[in-house]
């Protein structure tokens, strides 16, 4: 479902990027600010080992999924080539104790990875303009909610981030976006007041695409 999802919003994106035809438009330019209003899937790929507070191995991994979720973008073009911008939007995710004979779940929690990005756009007068960018987020977790008698604790933290995207003049302030982050994020996770332990390295993808708007 989350795939399908995803599939269906980058469709969208790129199917109002082709309709781009010669008219008018606004390009990127020093001082001009652009908000991107995307869907946004979180995909990770975590699957570490759950060891004891000795660090003794368990045989279990803890897997956390994947969430699909709107997300807002503000870009401000320091030059008509660099810009900085922030992204915000919070997703959902189950955490598992999966193993030979085991997968239960055993956490739920809510997570705001707001990403601070410095960016260099190749191309700010055309209507096909692709990025690159770089930059720093800060997880947090909150609203967690535990399942099946364990108690979880996560820590939050800060992590880096690698960005790649493109513009797609749409009509004048209108662009088509496709965007994606790849998020660089590790974190504790102590499991019944420490009996249990993770070490997760979430790393996930940020696989964006929607509309965005020039000031």
């Amino acid at each position: 479902m989350t795939t399908t999802r995803l599939a269906l919003a980058l469709g969208a994106a790129l199917a109002l990027a082709g309709t781009a035809q010669a008219q008018d438009f606004k390009p990127k330019e020093q001082g001009l600010l652009m908000l991107n209003v995307r869907v946004s899937g979180v995909l990770t790929d975590a699957s570490d080992p759950i060891t004891t507070a000795a660090g003794a191995d368990t045989g279990l991994h803890a897997k956390v999924g994947d969430d699909v979720m709107p997300t807002i973008g503000l870009t401000y073009f320091l030059t008509d080539h660099i810009a900085v911008e922030a992204i915000a939007g919070t997703t959902k995710h189950t955490v598992k104790a999966t193993g030979p004979a085991t997968n239960v779940t055993v956490h739920e929690s809510w997570v705001l990875p707001p990403v601070v990005s410095l960016q260099y756009h190749f191309a700010p007068q055309a209507k096909v303009s692709p990025y690159v960018g770089a930059g720093l987020n800060y997880m947090i977790f909150y609203g967690g909610k535990d399942k099946n008698g364990f108690d979880v604790d996560i820590d939050n933290g800060f992590g880096y981030a690698l960005q790649a995207g493109v513009d797609v003049v749409v009509k004048g302030p209108w662009s088509a976006n496709v965007d994606v982050k790849k998020v660089f994020f590790e974190t504790d996770a102590s499991i019944n007041s420490g009996a249990l332990k993770s070490k997760v390295k979430l790393d996930p993808w940020v696989v964006s695409a929607g509309l965005g708007y020039k000031f």
